[in-house]
C-alpha cells in the first residue's frame, strides 16, 4: 500500500523532470532570453579587456568561460574567434588554425566566416619560411605552400570583391611565384642530368598549374631550351616564338630572340 501511495508522487516528479527542457525554453523565449544575451555580452566585453591589453592567457581563459556559459549566444561564437586570434598572437598557430577552421565548419552562414577564412590563409602563409624564396632543394617539402595556394585560390573565388580580397590576391601572387620557381628549379635539375622528358613535364605542369605567376616567359624559354637539347627544333622554335607573341615586353624576349637567331631557318636554308 505504501508503494502505491508513493507512485503518484513519483509520476509527478518524472513528469516535471521531462518538462524541464520545455520549461527552460519557454523561459528563454520570454524575459530570460534578453537577460541571457545581456549577460553574455557583458562577459564577452570583460574578456576583451585583457585581450586588448595583449594579456592573451587571461583573455583566453575568460573567453572560454563565455563560450561555455553562453554557448547559444552570438557572443559565444565571437569568443571562439577571439580565442583563435589570441592563440595566434601567442605563437600557437596550429591551435589557432584549428579554431578558425572549426568556426568555419560549425557556423557556415555566420557573417564572420570571411574573417575566419582570411585568418586561415594568412596563418598558413605566415608558416612558409622566407627561405623558399631562394632556389629550393629538390627534396624540399612543398606541402604547406601547396596548401596555402589552394586555400588562397578558394578564398579569391568565393570573395572576389570582399574586404580582404586585395591582401589575399597579393599573398596568392607570392605563393604562385614560389611554386613556379620550385617547378623551374626541379626542371633545371633534370635538364642538367639529361632527363629531358622529366624537365619538359615539369615546365608544362608549371605553366598549366601556376598561370598568373608572372614567371611564364622564363618557364617557356626553359621549355624551349629543353626542346633544343632534345633536338626538337620545330618545337623549340614554336616555343620561343610563343614568348615573343605573348610577352613581347618581357626581359626573356631577348633570350628567346637569341635562341631563334641560332636556329636554322624553317626552309633549311
Amino acid at each position: 500500500m505504501r508503494r502505491n501511495r508513493l507512485l503518484p508522487g513519483l509520476v509527478l516528479v518524472l513528469a516535471c523532470a521531462g518538462a524541464l527542457p520545455a520549461c527552460a525554453a519557454r523561459n528563454a523565449n520570454s524575459g530570460g532570453a534578453l537577460q541571457y544575451a545581456e549577460d553574455a555580452k557583458k562577459a564577452y566585453d570583460e574578456a576583451m579587456v585583457p585581450f586588448r591589453d595583449h594579456d592573451w592567457e587571461e583573455a583566453i581563459a575568460l573567453l572560454k568561460d563565455v563560450k561555455k556559459k553562453y554557448a547559444y549566444s552570438r557572443w559565444a561564437r565571437l569568443a571562439e574567434l577571439r580565442i583563435a586570434d589570441a592563440q595566434a598572437e601567442s605563437d600557437k598557430i596550429a591551435e589557432a588554425l584549428q579554431g578558425w577552421r572549426s568556426f568555419v565548419h560549425d557556423h557556415r552562414t555566420d557573417d564572420e566566416v570571411p574573417y575566419a577564412r582570411y585568418r586561415i590563409v594568412k596563418g598558413i602563409f605566415g608558416q612558409i619560411s622566407d627561405t623558399v624564396m631562394l632556389p629550393p632543394q629538390e627534396e624540399r617539402d612543398q606541402a604547406t605552400t601547396v596548401e596555402a595556394y589552394r586555400e588562397l585560390r578558394s578564398f579569391v573565388h568565393d570573395y572576389p570583391r570582399g574586404k580582404y580580397a586585395e591582401q589575399v590576391r597579393w599573398m596568392l601572387a607570392v605563393i604562385t611565384g614560389r611554386l613556379m620557381r620550385h617547378e623551374m628549379y626541379v626542371a633545371r635539375y633534370y635538364l642538367k642530368r639529361d632527363n629531358f622528358d622529366a624537365a619538359v613535364a615539369r615546365c608544362q605542369f608549371a605553366l598549366r598549374t601556376y598561370d598568373g605567376s608572372g614567371l611564364e616567359p622564363e618557364a617557356i624559354v626553359l621549355l624551349g631550351e629543353t626542346y633544343l637539347k632534345m633536338h626538337k627544333v620545330p618545337e623549340a622554335r614554336a616555343t620561343f616564338e610563343q614568348v615573343l607573341a605573348k610577352y613581347p615586353t618581357s626581359a626573356f624576349g631577348k633570350t628567346a630572340r637569341a635562341f631563334l637567331a641560332e636556329l636554322p631557318s624553317p626552309s633549311g636554308g
